[in-house]
């Protein structure tokens, strides 16, 4: 735990925040961008989410935290990989592919619902890997019902894409979708499946007012507290 404790806290400093249970607080988040480029905002509701999923023991100690901020454009790097058991270090940026019914460039529309082919948010952990239509991939629960706890049985998955591509981005505007899955490029799939498998969590963000007000890994912890 100590361990834990240690990355998270590597990461609130990196944002400049306190280490503090309430550091996520929506009306006082701080969008400076850390050294990374992500939101000081965004990482710090994911730590948030996280510290409150493993005190409720929805999650065990992971070795990773994967953050996605689907706000961005598909066109700039939004996934950030994060090594917990090294002071929050960063092990990947990258570009990620969100649900083909979920927005072109721009994000707009998310859903858990079957055949949706739209984006989940949320708190998710991951699972065990396996070789189907998409290569390498990595089974992903969600932690969230009602937001993305229909992430098996959607067959939300993260997977490598050659239509996740800068080359891609620049011919048409915008990377290419997926049916919901978060897709990353071929070329780093592999390595970035293996380093957050079995455990990591993976924090998916948008700034949807429904998802924001009834997280339950974003407010109760706060509230028990």
């Amino acid at each position: 735990m100590r361990i834990l404790i240690n990355g998270l806290a590597a990461l609130l400093c990196l944002a400049a925040l306190p280490f503090t249970a309430h550091a996520a607080s929506r009306t006082t988040a701080i969008a400076v961008l850390p050294a990374g480029g992500i939101s000081s905002t965004v990482l710090r509701l994911a730590v948030t989410a996280l510290q409150c999923a493993t005190t409720r023991g929805a999650i065990a100690r992971p070795r990773t935290l994967t953050v996605i901020d689907y706000s961005r454009p598909s066109v700039e790097p939004r996934l950030w990989v994060f090594d917990l058991n090294a002071g929050g270090k960063l092990l990947y940026k990258e570009l990620v592919a969100h649900g083909r019914n979920t927005g072109d460039n721009i994000a707009r529309q998310f859903s858990d619902a079957m055949n949706s082919r739209q984006s989940s948010l949320g708190l998710f952990v991951t699972a065990d890997t396996y070789v189907g239509s998409n290569g390498y991939s990595l089974r992903l629960n969600g932690l969230e019902p009602g937001f993305n706890g229909r992430a098996r049985a959607r067959a939300i998955v993260m997977h490598g894409a050659p239509y996740v591509d800068a080359s891609v981005a620049a011919a048409q505007g915008r990377i290419g979708r997926s049916w919901g899955c978060p897709a990353v490029r071929d070329e780093i799939a592999r390595p970035l499946i293996d380093a957050i498998r079995g455990g990591g969590v993976i924090f998916s963000y948008y700034p949807d007012d429904d998802w924001l007000a009834r997280s339950r890994f974003l407010n109760e912890c706060g509230r028990a507290g």
